[in-house]
């Protein structure tokens, strides 16, 4: 994983580490420290930064303080006295090797190469020194101490390629040292060298299973958005099915009896043979919203098809908008439900198509929901545009006589797609009950949405992708 990457994935992922969810117990203090350590820190955060407690995240700056007071005194020391130093020398080397230590939590790589070069000066300078026989040499015990600190930081923060390289480097500077070994010496470039690789080795395992643990989850929440696309595209085709093999059929039938009965019937009134007509208008206009439905059901990204998949009528046909709220009322009304329709003028011109569209599928589901669990009530619908499309539907309680739809399964749907319309556009929808028994939906759509949401997947008005959503309580 490169360190951008783990710089996107750590700008996704909460400084106080992962939430839990209600009821799951907290992990023990050693199993946040397990869990902080195989965390993969990056160039932005120091070491631990991810840590749910605050002293856990201080953790690593009181451990490196720690070991930058013991070794300072304890080299300045030791490189006066064993190593009979001079005593100003001894006291820069002591600085120079161990205060850089405390930027190995947030950067390693930097002190690592300000210790290297004091670390380095120090051993030719000891080549002077005059108690030098008989002491490791060319890397101090402290020398040796701090260095495995910074190379377990290096380790649990960079690449796989700046390990490698620091461990070579500190090989090669050992080796080239080698040349210069003053007379009794014990050489300690193989012991660093060997000590160092496997620290880092360690370390970077370390950080290679947080990579592995990360790259995991990534994985799984790309599969689970995966697999709820697919289960949508299933859910699709299988609405698609179910609408075609059931209303079709009957849609049909009711349009050719309609359309047959003066045929049928002779000597039948005028006005009965207008309310057939109509009745088979109405028929055929349902017919071609639900293969317009389907078109868009059955295509994979839930737009319609093209001209060679069945799609290019549905695709072509303009969509119901406000300027057919008329016709929706009356024929609610011929239905025996008493409406009364108020519509602003120029309404329909000023609504953008998006809005236009989901405008008259709000009025259209709440209407059939005041048909099918208010029968009777009378109903008002209300349109007005100012800045915005303002659509309300109030029906009071059903008539006594009426026979109300029993609450099933699928009651709410309609809801939910009255919400995703208007979500879609960047409106608001405030539906529910009110005090005399009946019920209320007022949605706010606002006109300078409309455009840009006509735009995206889902929200055009002439596409007819939002009908997915339609007539579902």
């Amino acid at each position: 994983m490169s360190d951008e990457a783990r710089e996107r994935t750590a700008g996704r992922t909460p400084a106080r580490g992962p939430a839990r969810t209600a009821g799951t117990p907290e992990p023990r203090p050693l199993a946040q420290l397990a869990a902080a350590l195989r965390t993969p820190a990056v160039a932005a955060q120091p070491l631990f930064a991810q840590a749910p407690k605050a002293w856990q995240r201080a953790l690593p700056y009181v451990v490196v303080g720690l070991f930058v007071v013991s070794l300072l005194p304890t080299t300045i020391a030791v490189l006066a006295g064993d190593y009979g130093m001079d005593g100003g020398w001894s006291g820069a080397l002591g600085v120079a090797q161990t205060v850089p230590l405390l930027l190995a939590v947030t950067r390693p790589v930097p002190a690592w190469l300000l210790v290297t070069v004091a670390d380095t000066v120090g051993a030719i300078l000891l080549t002077q020194a005059d108690k030098v026989a008989g002491h490791p040499w060319p890397w101090t015990p402290m020398v040796i101490v701090g260095n495995l600190l910074l190379m377990a930081c290096l380790g649990l923060r960079e690449s796989v390629r700046t390990l490698v390289g620091v461990w070579l480097v500190t090989g090669a500077l050992g080796t080239v040292l080698g040349f210069f070994q003053p007379a009794d010496t014990m050489n300690t470039a193989a012991l660093l060298f060997v000590l160092g690789g496997v620290v880092l080795a360690l370390t970077g395992a370390l950080r290679g299973l947080g990579d592995a643990r990360q790259r995991i989850a990534e994985q799984e929440s790309i599969s689970e958005a995966e697999r709820s696309r697919r289960t949508l595209l299933e859910e699709r085709a299988r609405i698609a099915r179910e609408l075609h093999d059931v209303v079709a059929h009957h849609m049909s039938v009711i349009t050719v009896q309609a359309d047959s009965a003066p045929y049928r019937l002779p000597g039948m009134p005028e006005p009965v043979r207008e309310e057939f007509a109509a009745i088979a208008a109405s028929a055929r206009e349902s017919l071609g919203e639900m293969r317009r439905l389907l078109t868009v059901l059955r295509a994979p990204d839930g737009a319609g098809g093209g001209p060679g998949e069945g799609g290019a009528g549905g695709v072509r046909a303009p969509q119901p908008g406000i300027g057919r709220l008329q016709q929706l009322v009356e024929a609610t009304v011929r239905a025996g439900q008493p409406v009364v329709l108020s519509l602003a003028a120029g309404a329909a011109e000023a609504a953008p198509p998006a809005v236009d569209l989901s405008a008259y599928r709000i009025v259209q589901e709440a209407l059939a929901n005041v048909v099918r669990h208010a029968p009777g009530a009378t109903t008002r619908v209300s349109v007005t545009v100012d800045d915005e499309v303002l659509v309300l539907v109030v029906n009071g309680p059903a008539a006594r006589d009426a026979v109300v739809e029993p609450e099933g399964p699928g009651t709410g749907h309609g809801l939910v797609g009255m919400r995703e319309r208007v979500r879609l556009t960047g409106g608001t929808l405030d539906t529910g009950p009110l005090p005399d028994g009946g019920f209320r939906v007022a949605a706010r759509l606002p006109l300078g949405s409309g455009g840009a949401a006509a735009g995206r997947p889902g929200t055009s008005g002439t596409s007819g992708t939002n009908d997915t959503n339609e007539e579902r309580s």
